[in-house]
């Protein structure tokens, strides 16, 4: 394969920051771009990574693992992962000393002759990405599905063949270090604060997600939220034509709901009919708005409208949102472990019409959970709490005066309290408001040690 960044990065003095997916295939592209290379890593690849490790040897690059401190050179470029910060003293004084930030996101624009489409968002991202990648698949488009889901981004760039379009999940993180990334449509679902322990502020962590269409010019599109005002302001900047979409009001073009309709209109005026809010088989009000989503940034992407059509009634959404487990003895399980923030979950909640024992607590994003329990509205009987933010959680709840809470040591222990504690009729539901680190790698991973502990559960009954 031919790289278009051979002659960019060639000879130059390349230090790759985190080995994950992303960090392994962007030592790839390095190195068949001719850089010198130098890796850094805070874990023993060696022992954890082995594959990789090997690939390390092979090309020869300097390797600073298990934590090993990097000396002040002179980088041309700093290739970082989107999951480390761009923070690390040693960046830092790279970034003084000259070097270039670049990431997958960046790196993979630079090497594929591909279109993009780029969805971000606080919440409903994997959800809203995969239904779309499933209109274009439907429609006989070439297209993948990348970025945060599956296969990171630069190593779908790899693969890439001309003229496919790239329907890519785009997170805050891949957005920090973007410079000409400019995709054909771009999306922003959504802004509720997250990840502040990285960003600081809730107006830094939105003018981080409007860098999704920074580079985009009139030919290019742009889906907004037109329900959320954050989204609405962030969208005045934007010079894309706008595709918004709407479950609240009328829309003079975009996708919105009329007269019990989902309704498309085209930016010539023309309206057209999709499908009622009831045929959708992905439950809850913030998938409807997914679904809104999905149709806009389809019919901007060049999905006939049949198709659009087609899949909004067939899909059945995504595995760890809202996904059924099991029922043992009347209790459902029910895994939603993508509720990475309490925003998420507390659309998760709202989603669950029965009684609710609350599995929730993980790592610590400086995030705010009063709103969340106050979501709770008579729904959630039990909260059962993990994780390095159990302890705030249960103070915080105890302020809003819900006292039924419980503290436990590992997802197992969880399992069990809230089958001994659930009637007939109950949902036990893993929606943890928090991100998985410290106990896992990622919420993938959270999401099916639950699902092993029910099935454990369902093996004893």
């Amino acid at each position: 394969m031919k790289i278009k960044t051979a002659k960019k990065y060639k000879k130059k003095q390349v230090l790759i920051v985190g080995l994950g997916k992303s960090g392994s295939a962007t030592l790839e592209l390095m190195a068949l771009s001719g850089a010198n290379i130098s890796v850094y890593d805070n874990k023993d690849i060696e022992w954890e990574d082995p594959k990789t490790y090997t690939k390390i040897k092979q090309i020869g690059a300097t390797a600073y693992l298990n934590g090993k401190e990097v000396p002040n050179e002179k980088w041309d470029y700093i290739a970082i992962s989107p999951g480390v910060t761009p923070q690390l003293p040693f960046v830092v004084e790279g970034i003084k000393n000259g070097a270039i930030l670049t990431g997958d996101l960046e790196l993979a624009f630079e090497v594929a002759q591909v279109r993009f489409v780029a969805i971000t968002g606080t919440n409903g991202k994997t959800t809203t990405t995969t239904l779309t990648g499933e209109m274009f698949k439907n429609a006989g488009i070439e297209s993948k599905v990348t970025g945060n889901i599956g296969k990171a981004v630069i190593a779908s760039a790899l693969e890439a063949h001309q003229e496919e379009v790239f329907v890519t999940e785009v997170s805050s993180f891949q957005l920090e270090t973007i410079k000409a990334f400019q995709p054909k449509v771009s999306a922003i679902l959504n802004v509720t604060p997250d990840h502040l322990d990285r960003h600081g502020s809730l107006e830094n962590y939105a003018e981080v997600k409007a860098k999704i269409f920074e580079n985009q010019k009139e030919d290019g599109y742009f889906v907004g939220n037109a329900d959320d005002p954050i989204v609405e302001k962030l969208s005045k900047k934007c010079k894309a034509t706008k595709m918004p979409f709407s479950r609240k009001k009328t829309l003079s073009q975009g996708t919105f709901v009329q007269d019990g309709r989902m309704v498309l209109r085209t930016p010539d005026g023309e309206e057209i009919d999709l499908i009622a809010p009831e045929e959708l088989k992905i439950p809850g009000l913030h998938n409807l708005e997914n679904a809104l989503a999905a149709a806009s940034i389809a019919w901007c992407g060049g999905v006939p409208v049949e198709y659009i059509r087609k899949t909004l009634k067939s899909f059945k959404g995504v595995e760890h949102r809202l996904e059924p487990v099991a029922t043992i003895n009347g209790v459902k399980f029910v895994n939603d472990s993508k509720g990475t923030n309490p925003e998420a979950s507390m659309r998760a909640i709202e989603a669950t019409k029965a009684n609710i024992l609350l599995i929730a607590g993980g790592y610590d994003k400086h995030s705010d959970f009063h709103g969340f329990i106050r979501a709770f509205d008579g729904k959630v009987s039990q909260l059962i709490l993990l994780g390095a933010t159990a302890p705030q959680i249960k103070r915080e709840a105890e302020e809003e005066g819900f006292t039924e809470v419980s503290m436990v040591d590992d997802m197992g222990e969880a399992v069990r309290l809230a089958f001994e504690l659930a009637m007939e009729g109950d949902t036990v539901l893993l929606s943890p408001a928090c991100a998985s680190w410290g106990m896992y790698t990622c919420f993938e991973e959270r999401g099916n040690h639950f699902k092993k502990c029910v099935r454990e559960l369902k093996k004893k009954e």
